[in-house]
């Protein structure tokens, strides 16, 4: 794989992964578009749904900055549609300029639309090339995977990729100190609210509701504008407070689970394609125990009152690696490990 193939994949990637969190029920798919000396002519990808996928976006992108006409390769990561939903075909879009080589990261997963875009555009002359395939593909190909891990495993599976996110104090306590709702440092707040951001849903308890009155909302970093989320709370609606479903109804779908081991059931009927676990200890054990989640983040404070994070995976890929905070997970693990 060339360079610069290399280096496109990465925009590609990056570019997707500025929109997950509001592409349900499509996956993040990003696209570049180079010349025939590998230069960027356009970075683009797929916004939300109903919005152009990543391939047209591209095409309509180089017809407006009047680059169409150098079009070479096209950089994606994953497989162009070749089907008519609610936009049409992304191979149409690509065969309508002169793109010759195209490079793809990942194949279609979904089950329930017509497949072959690789196959429909190899077979109209195009040199379609796949990252599996290359040699030195391995590094971009981890990423493209991570960025379709969430919707890869809901077609698969038919739920969302749930991680669960634990925050315990040095004695190994989730509870805060009186008068506080958390014990983490900011940084990890932060990470917290970037999590809700790329996530499609919360999943909590009704002890967490009643403890914390929590809003669920993404602070401390700017959130998707006018994105609507699911809320699924595990109990029943009646243990929790009237005026806090009121004002959680304003802002979240929400969902009443009373019984755990229907909160898959529940999950399916939801278009989310990534959630988060918020909850209490309770509610983790039942989790735990059901084997319902996909990666755990632990994030331990020390007796300082600094924080380390750890991570437990049950896939051999994580959306959680594409963010900067996965390097500490992987590094602080072998001091920190798993509770």
């Amino acid at each position: 794989m060339p360079e610069h193939v290399g280096a496109a994949f990465d925009m590609a990637v990056s570019e997707a992964w500025r929109f997950a969190g509001q592409t349900a029920p499509n996956p993040a798919v990003g696209c570049v578009l180079l010349d025939a000396r590998g230069e960027v002519l356009v970075i683009a990808a797929h916004h939300k749904a109903g919005a152009l996928h990543a391939e047209r976006l591209a095409v309509e992108q180089a017809h407006a900055l009047g680059v169409v006409e150098r079009i070479h390769t096209a950089v994606v990561t994953l497989e162009p549609c070749n089907h008519t939903g609610r936009t049409p075909p992304c191979t149409e879009a690509l065969l309508s300029t002169p793109v010759q080589t195209v490079w793809i990261g990942c194949a279609d997963p979904n089950p329930h639309v017509p497949g072959g875009g690789a196959a429909y555009l190899q077979a109209r002359g195009l040199d379609v090339r796949w990252l599996a395939h290359a040699a030195n593909g391995g590094a971009c190909l981890a990423r493209c995977k991570a960025l379709l891990a969430p919707f890869a495993w809901r077609m698969a599976h038919g739920r969302p990729w749930i991680t669960v996110k634990q925050a315990v104090n040095a004695q190994g306590n989730m509870v805060p100190p009186v008068g506080s709702t958390t014990f983490t440092t900011r940084q990890s707040l932060e990470f917290a609210h970037i999590l809700r951001r790329v996530t499609d849903g919360i999943v909590t308890g009704t002890g967490t509701i009643q403890a914390d009155l929590p809003a669920f909302t993404v602070r401390h970093v700017p959130d998707h504008a006018n994105r609507r989320r699911v809320l699924v709370v595990c109990g029943a609606p009646n243990k929790v407070p009237a005026h806090w479903q009121e004002q959680a109804q304003a802002r979240f779908d929400v969902l009443f689970c009373p019984d755990c081991a229907d909160l898959p059931a529940v999950l399916a009927s939801t278009s989310a394609l990534w959630v988060m676990v918020e909850a209490g200890p309770t509610l983790l054990r039942a989790i735990s125990a059901q084997g319902l989640w996909d990666d755990w983040l632990h994030i331990r404070q020390d007796a300082q009152g600094c924080d380390h994070f750890s991570v437990s995976t049950r896939h051999d890929i994580s959306p959680l690696s594409l963010f900067p905070q996965w390097a500490r997970c992987t590094q602080e693990q072998a001091c920190f490990p798993v509770l």
